[in-house]
């Protein structure tokens, strides 16, 4: 039998694959499946389960009775469920409509019970963090994420943006479910660009410059060193000398590379913790072993699956309809897909992952299949727990003057632009204790939002001034109401500290409608976080975050706080306002987006 621990609802039975201790609506589902299974044998609980669907707008949750199969006419069916319904503490009533049963759960015990578990979930756990909308789904899995993985010397373009944001989310997301999760920036930090680098650097490198800002100097190198090379075919010839070198192992030669490569991270980690986004591991195209590339090859020779074409070496991927994969250029180098297989072997070797995730765009869509594909013939059992999660394009990004451009400069602007928002309004900004940061952080909510908002795979066209309004569901107007109902503390001193839960009346918040949806909303984001699980769409947070921002919006005028004199009352709205923070906070941090307190 299952009830919450600090619950005084009567006891149900267990339903597998549900946690009422983690989602408590799973207890209200599993109330309603047994009405449904009682009155209609030889139905099963768990069968009556899957069944309960949320409700359209107005319900709480919808069986549709034709997907059971049962023998007899709906409309029978549906009369039995009916006439053997009496309300008790978990369901209120039931409507029927058609080959639809409707079902409301009972308001004040469902406002108590998500408020309940809500605070309990994130003031009461062994490890002292928040974890209301968490699960243990994944638990004892491991997972391995693969996501921004920038070229070093050449920016950070806002082309890995996406790859950045959506990565961060899924690696927060799958250990909100409980995996274990490595995470893993690849670095393009090998290859003929690095020869280019070497000679550019003798003419026109500089310690100094280096030291500042790696990634941006040796950018710097690059382009001039390319432009001498359009103007004398020897550079290129230089640079492939020493990229040789690099190839061969001369100590010298490594020696400069290893410091642009450490100086460049440490750049780069600088800009993720800008974006917070942190990594486990940096990796990179030089860290896959020689070994493992020429044993990939080996393997697929003797295996048959190699044909030469012009002193190229080929897997023809025809009949999967995928062409032909190169694993070897006629000069003898290898290539992405032979150094990609390479390191996937080799993290297999070293990780055990139960899967392991790639985050790139839907241009390298074949590469990605050639890619799996080719490990399946080889025959690596693993090969089918790879996945590829990819995205569209990003058009029209660059800063507002039109050039195109690095991610610090849009961050930077996004961030200015904030800033001249907040000094209109002079009174609130003397109370924020940061501005630059804090409009900084708002304007990287502008650009996460704006990015996560539709489904991965679509292009979108970016756009300064839809990202940066307060108006409209965009970064800034979610922060706007984080901050705001951060704020009801402050400005109730009186009401605070709460009293435990079990002293707090929600008579009057279950006579409210708004205040209604606004704890069964709360109530469904464990829900939303496995939904997230199943897609890895950020935007199914996203919408979330603006349908529970709008029903506290429109909760403001008729749920009033301040001004309130019955201190019952006042409590009651006060508690439920700020288990919707902590909610709202929850879901912001699963995005990688930090909440502000004040702005």
């Amino acid at each position: 039998m299952t009830a919450s621990p600090t619950s005084l609802m009567p006891p149900l039975p267990e339903v597998l694959g549900t946690d009422p201790s983690r989602c408590v609506l799973d207890s209200f589902r599993i109330a309603i499946a047994k009405r449904v299974s009682d009155a209609l044998p030889p139905l099963a609980l768990e069968q009556a389960y899957n069944g309960v669907d949320y409700g359209k707008k107005g319900v709480d949750f919808t069986v549709a009775l034709p997907r059971f199969r049962l023998p007899g006419k709906v409309d029978e069916l549906a009369k039995k469920v009916v006439g053997q319904f009496h309300a008790d503490d978990w369901v209120e009533s039931i409507t029927h409509d058609k080959a639809f049963l409707h079902f409301q759960v009972n308001t004040k015990n469902m406002i108590y019970e998500v408020l309940n578990q809500i605070h309990d979930q994130t003031h009461k756990m062994p490890s002292g963090k928040p974890e209301y909308g968490s699960n243990e789904s994944g638990r004892g899995k491991r997972v391995v994420i693969e996501y921004s993985s920038p070229n070093i010397a050449k920016a950070f373009h806002v082309g890995h943006l996406r790859s950045t944001i959506i990565g961060a989310f899924l690696s927060n997301l799958y250990k909100a479910c409980g995996w274990e999760v490595t995470s893993m920036n690849y670095l393009g930090d090998w290859g003929t660009q690095f020869g280019m680098i070497a000679t550019g650097f003798e003419k026109y490198g500089s310690r100094e410059e280096l030291e500042k800002d790696a990634i941006k100097h040796l950018l710097d190198v690059y382009v001039k060193v390319n432009r001498d090379a359009e103007a004398d075919p020897d550079v290129k010839v230089e640079a492939a000398k020493w990229f040789k070198r690099m190839e061969d192992g001369d100590e010298t030669a490594l020696h400069d590379w290893r410091m642009w490569r450490q100086l460049s991270i440490r750049k780069y980690e600088e800009e993720y913790d800008r974006l917070n986004v942190k990594f486990d591991v940096y990796t990179g195209e030089s860290q896959v072993g020689k070994e493992s590339m020429d044993i990939a090859l080996r393997k697929l020779e003797e295996m048959g699956l190699i044909d030469e074409v012009n002193g190229a070496k080929l897997v023809d991927l025809e009949k999967y309809k995928m062409g032909k994969a190169v694993v070897r250029k006629k000069d003898g180098t290898s290539i992405y897909l032979t150094r990609d297989i390479g390191a996937a072997i080799e993290r297999y070797e070293k990780y055990k992952f139960d899967k392991m995730i790639y985050v790139v765009s839907s241009q390298q869509d074949l590469h990605l299949s050639q890619f799996f594909k080719v490990l399946e013939l080889m025959g690596y059992p693993w090969a089918s727990s790879l996945q590829h999660v990819n995205y569209g394009l990003v058009q029209g990004m660059s800063t507002r003057k039109g050039t195109v451009v690095f991610l610090d400069q849009i961050i930077k602007e996004a961030g200015q632009v904030m800033h001249d928002q907040m000094q209109k309004n002079e009174e609130k900004y003397k109370a924020v204790e940061d501005p630059e940061t804090t409009s900084m952080e708002i304007g990287i909510t502008g650009v996460k939002i704006q990015d996560m908002a539709a489904k991965r795979i679509n292009n979108y066209t970016f756009n300064w001034e839809r990202m940066l309004s307060f108006e409209g569901d965009t970064g800034p107007y979610l922060q706007y109401a984080h901050v705001r109902l951060a704020s009801i503390g402050r400005k109730n001193p009186h009401l605070l500290p709460l009293p435990p839960p079990s002293e707090i009346d929600v008579t009057t918040l279950a006579e409210s409608p708004q205040a209604r949806e606004i704890a069964f909303l709360l109530g469904s984001y464990p829900d939303i976080v496995k939904t997230a699980l199943r897609t890895h769409e950020p935007s199914g947070v996203v919408t979330y975050l603006f349908r529970l921002s709008h029903a506290i919006s429109s909760a403001w005028e008729t749920v009033v706080v301040k001004g309130e004199e019955d201190i019952t009352k006042a409590r009651a709205r006060m508690w439920m306002y700020d288990t919707a923070r902590e909610v709202l906070a929850a879901a912001m941090r699963l995005l990688s987006i930090r909440p502000l307190e004040r702005m």
